[in-house]
């Protein structure tokens, strides 16, 4: 398959513009899922596990079709970044689904996460295999080393966060507790920091716009998820931490 480079500009900026104007709407509307989410309301909801599965499957899934139709790639470096994405979307998908004790999530929510995780499947996967150039010399560019090393160490943070997310309430309990440990010391939303670590490391490694511009959206996305629960946190418990931020520590 040919580059298709006029798609992956279009959609590359379509990520950075897309992801300005989701900040806005979540300043003005919220994002509608976990506790915020009405689950009395009209919408159709979908099983906290069953929705993970199905809404990150396409981002796995995708670039591992794209990789399978693809003629032999001897190019050592093109084959650890595709499959360092990949690595971050089986654990999200086969892993992390299996273990959530989330919510519900609104139908609508799911749908939009399928449509997005396929364009991106595609649009990470493409390039990687299909535009990108990466010669053996940059397997020793200190870009790609610093990428990698800051993925691996923002999958790490996501993961060890989701974990104390998980176990913060004995079974049985309902009430709200103030999660503590790891990056949570630092940082109300210590997942969702771990995750935009991860991309943006990716985004190093790569040095590409496609990947750029997905690390921004992700950032445009969560970043102010982790800021609604911040404010959760810090209008519920009187005692919460106040050196603690909302993502990005010591600073926002």
């Amino acid at each position: 398959m040919l580059c298709q480079e006029r798609t992956v500009h279009s959609l590359s900026w379509g990520y950075i513009v897309g992801g300005v104007l989701l900040v806005f709407h979540q300043r003005s509307s919220g994002t509608p899922y976990g506790r915020y989410v009405d689950a009395g309301g009209r919408s159709l909801m979908v099983p906290a596990r069953l929705a993970w599965l199905v809404q990150e499957l396409p981002s796995f899934l995708v670039p591992v079709l794209l990789l399978l139709s693809t003629e032999s790639l001897t190019d050592v470096g093109r084959n650890i970044l595709i499959w360092t994405f990949c690595l971050h979307y089986f654990q999200r998908t086969f892993i992390f689904s299996l273990l959530t004790k989330g919510r519900p999530s609104p139908l609508f929510i799911v749908v939009s996460a399928v449509v997005f995780c396929s364009i991106n499947g595609f649009l990470q996967g493409h390039y990687m295999l299909h535009c990108g150039q990466y010669e053996a010399s940059w397997l020793t560019d200190p870009r790609y080393i610093t990428g990698l090393v800051l993925f691996c160490l923002g999958m790490a943070i996501n993961i060890h966060s989701d974990h104390i997310l998980r176990n913060l309430r004995k079974p049985g309990e309902i009430s709200y507790k103030i999660p503590r440990g790891g990056m949570f010391e630092l940082v109300s939303g210590a997942n969702f920091f771990g995750e935009i670590v991860e991309w943006f490391g990716y985004a190093v490694a790569t040095w590409s716009l496609p990947t750029f511009s997905f690390a921004f959206f992700t950032l445009c996305s969560i970043g102010p998820r982790a800021y609604h629960h911040h404010r959760f946190y810090v209008e519920k418990f009187d005692d919460y931490p106040k050196t603690r931020k909302a993502v990005i520590p010591f600073i926002l």
